[in-house]
């Protein structure tokens, strides 16, 4: 039997974690529909804040570990989706690799390139980052990555309890994003201004997403946030630069704001 030692290389994850960050590349983005708006907002308080032989060693012991899968592994349970083929060695393995825990290609093939994934399975969300950021703590939120050397260049991402089940129960979306911007980014000494907003519903969940700027006479930024509610939690995405480098970065801090997913926990 031939195996590809190749893509058994690439696709596994060396570790088993509830947070997973995913490296895979193949584009993917998602359609939604977009309601322009303008606001002028006064502002108020703020409540956030390779040597060879070792490779060829390695592809040989990867070799071993799939053969030895294929043959030790019980067929019913390769096939216990009912869509592999009996044939399909690759699918089997990935899918027997998923079933305990491991991460594969199959998994993390929407990843679009130059993205990772971060997904936490225990809080229930996942969503895109660019691959050369790094993680940092940020203060109130669950995760937080930012550019390397661009310190106000960032995504981060927190949640609160809710009853609520969806985030059109919270209200309409212009409503929330005015609140959201007014009451909750802008502190008393910054201008806000809404530039945009829209809905996707992905999986029978709603998202709001919004582009925003808070400028102050000292510095401006713009950023994007989606908002969404699932597992009794209200989740809060935002993801923003400075606004001198916001035409450079926009679309690319567009797809981080519009990959935040609730998982079902």
């Amino acid at each position: 039997m031939a195996v590809s030692s190749l893509s058994i290389r690439y696709c596994l994850s060396p570790t088993i974690s509830h947070k997973t960050d995913i490296h895979c590349p193949s584009p993917s983005l998602r359609a939604s529909c977009s309601l322009s708006s303008g606001y002028n907002l006064d502002s108020s308080e703020n409540t956030y804040q390779k040597g060879s032989g070792s490779s060829w060693k390695r592809r040989q012991a990867l070799v071993g570990v799939g053969t030895l899968l294929a043959t030790s592994v019980p067929e019913t349970l390769l096939l216990a989706e009912g869509n592999l083929p009996k044939t399909d060695f690759s699918s089997s393995f990935f899918w027997y690799q998923k079933h305990n825990f491991v991460w594969s290609c199959n998994v993390s093939a929407e990843v679009p390139k130059s993205y990772s994934a971060f997904v936490d399975k225990e809080d229930g969300y996942s969503y895109y980052y660019p691959s050369d950021w790094r993680e940092f703590d940020f203060r109130a939120h669950d995760s937080a990555f930012k550019d390397r050397y661009l310190q106000l260049q960032s995504v981060r991402v927190r949640f609160i309890p809710t009853e609520k089940t969806d985030i059109r129960e919270v209200g309409p979306m212009e409503e929330v994003v005015y609140d959201l911007v007014k009451h909750k980014f802008a502190a008393p000494n910054q201008v806000a201004t809404i530039y945009d907003m829209k809905e996707r519903v992905e999986d029978e969940k709603s998202y709001y997403t919004f582009e925003y700027g808070l400028r102050t006479p000292i510095y401006a930024t713009t950023c994007f946030a989606t908002v969404a509610v699932g597992n009794n939690r209200y989740y809060t995405l935002i993801v923003g630069a400075n606004e001198r480098r916001w035409r450079k970065v926009k679309k690319q801090l567009e797809v981080v704001a519009d990959s935040l997913k609730i998982l079902q926990i």
